[in-house]
């Protein structure tokens, strides 16, 4: 019976490794397979990821464009032409998006943006509306209405 004292790996899974330095006869003495001379034959030759034997790495050639600021708020964007599918009436609220697959997650903050038409009558709540899309909503009918974040 298997048992955690006597658990052994499988056949083959383990090999040994090689024993580096031990005479010329055994392929692997003198220079333990490192060669001649140069960086890599040295104890201390690890080089960083990116490293290019000190020419100036490509992270660095690059030039560094723009700015992203940490504390950006980020939207879940919906066009008005994603608002059609819904019937005459109905309050359009980021979890009714969440759940015909608008958006990703529940907690997405969510704009609505004016691209499309609109011509049934909605209560739409979200997070943001751009200017022109707040104005077809109420033309429509409809009611725009802003939640907190």
């Amino acid at each position: 019976m298997n048992e955690l004292s006597n658990l052994s790996p499988p056949k083959g899974a383990h090999k040994t490794g090689r024993r580096l330095g031990r005479g010329t006869g055994t392929g692997r003495g003198k220079t333990s397979g490192r060669g001649q001379k140069g960086q890599k034959a040295r104890a201390a030759s690890k080089k960083r990821p990116g490293f290019e034997g000190g020419q100036m790495p490509l992270q660095r050639r690059v030039p560094k464009r723009g700015f992203s600021p940490l504390t950006r708020t980020r939207y879940a964007l919906v066009s008005l032409s994603d608002l059609v599918r819904f019937d005459e009436g109905t309050e359009v609220t980021p979890e009714l998006l969440f759940e015909n697959g608008f958006l990703r997650k529940v907690s997405d903050l969510v704009k609505i943006l004016a691209n499309g038409e609109l011509n049934t009558k909605l209560v739409v709540k979200a997070h943001k509306f751009s200017k022109q899309a707040s104005a077809k909503i109420e033309a429509a009918g409809g009611k725009a209405e802003v939640i907190g974040g």
